[in-house]
């Protein structure tokens, strides 16, 4: 419900349901990096191929984390982030209809 006769606790519903169906939510990137170990004498390292490893880096208290994500977590890991976009767009849209709402009400109950 989009329009012209939604009100303020029409928006605050839609945004409830949609938000409903997001989790989990996650918001940084995700990277899959290759570096070298910490064993003496890896063969891998030796050749400088190193080992690939998935990074989620984001932010906490304002300050830039990154956190090892094990290979078979990262499919899960990536649609969070995926799912946090998504909430971040729905914060933007909610923002203009609930305004939209607001002024709508104000001025029904101005013309009273």
């Amino acid at each position: 419900m989009s329009g012209k006769n939604e009100t303020p606790a029409d928006v605050r519903q839609w945004f409830v349901s949609a938000i409903a169906r997001l989790w989990p939510v996650a918001e940084g990137s995700l990277s899959l990096r290759r570096c070298p170990c910490i064993r003496k004498g890896c063969p891998a390292c030796a050749e400088g191929q190193g080992h690939l490893s998935y990074i989620l880096y984001a932010r906490r208290s304002g300050k830039r984390v990154s956190i090892y994500v094990p290979e078979a977590l990262a499919p899960d890991i990536e649609s969070a982030i995926q799912n946090g976009r998504k909430l971040q767009q729905l914060i933007n849209e909610v923002g203009v209809r609930y305004t939209q709402a607001l002024k709508r009400e104000r001025m029904s109950e101005s013309r009273k």
